[in-house]
């Protein structure tokens, strides 16, 4: 079976078992985690947990190759801005100074900063599995039956429901007016220059807009004939329940999320984790 880039796919793993209300949860905690938290033992922590997540809910390389590029690419952009425009940040954070080579001008590399901009590629990318996984394994619509639960405005959560359903189907869009535009004889292949694969990609999202908006208006009228929005409440088919699983999981990324506050507060009095003094 081929499974699809980008959109919700059922397994049998203990991540796809889990309610979507719990995943958020935990997705939460744990990037409220890394993002509180410049303690690179606490940030590595995660990241080694992410990952460790990301092959339990059995994910494919090849489902996430695409977006890993870009965030590669994102992270190698800001780890070279952040050096120059303040090539002696991590000189300030930590209070000392050792100069590992000059580069010239205020252009200084030294092992402070070398520490922070390491400290902050890894923040970014500890959150971007627990993303990628949260996105890959939640059932929209039991995310959303889970979230009316606790309270959110039903219409809010079939919002949700429909933009996270909506983007295989964008993605299935756009690469059957590829196909028509190629078998036009558009060039779309490494072969062609960049400019004009650009250009070529700009015109299949022409169809691809007008395809979204028909398919908008198909989805509103619908939904009108049956008289959604009439009630203040709703029934939702795909409702799961807590299960003890469920418990543990977020159980245990509160415990982390707690253990980083507590390491914050009383080990390093900062939020910055200062190994050279």
């Amino acid at each position: 079976m081929k499974i699809k880039l980008f959109s919700y796919n059922q397994l049998d793993t203990y991540i796809h078992h889990l309610s979507g209300l719990t995943k958020f949860i935990c997705f939460l905690l744990l990037t409220t985690t890394v993002m509180l938290s410049f303690d690179i033992r606490v940030i590595l922590f995660v990241l080694i947990l992410s990952f460790a997540l990301f092959k339990v809910a059995k994910i494919k390389f090849g489902q996430v190759k695409l977006m890993l590029v870009y965030v590669f690419i994102f992270l190698i952009t800001n780890f070279i801005l952040t050096f120059i425009f303040a090539p002696l940040q991590g000189v300030e954070i930590y209070g000392t100074e050792h100069v590992l080579f000059t580069i010239g001008g205020p252009y200084v590399v030294t092992l402070e900063q070398l520490f922070y901009q390491i400290t902050k590629l890894l923040k970014y990318l500890s959150i971007v599995p627990l993303g990628i996984m949260f996105f890959l394994t939640t059932n929209p619509s039991e995310f959303a039956s889970s979230l009316n639960k606790i309270k959110v405005n039903y219409k809010a959560c079939t919002a949700l429901s429909l933009t996270l359903r909506y983007f295989p189907d964008v993605q299935r869009d756009y690469h059957a007016i590829s196909l028509a535009q190629q078998a036009r004889g558009t060039e779309l292949s490494k072969k062609e220059k960049l400019s004009k694969r650009f250009k070529s990609i700009l015109a299949i999202l022409t169809p691809l807009i007008f395809t979204t908006l028909d398919r908008i208006e198909l989805i509103t009228n619908a939904m009108e004939l049956r008289g959604y929005g009439k009630s203040k409440t709703r029934t939702w088919y795909a409702y799961r329940q807590l299960t003890r699983n469920d418990y543990v999981a977020m159980s245990i990324c509160l415990a982390i999320f707690i253990a980083s506050l507590l390491i914050t507060s009383f080990v390093n009095h900062s939020i910055y984790f200062n190994p050279f003094i």
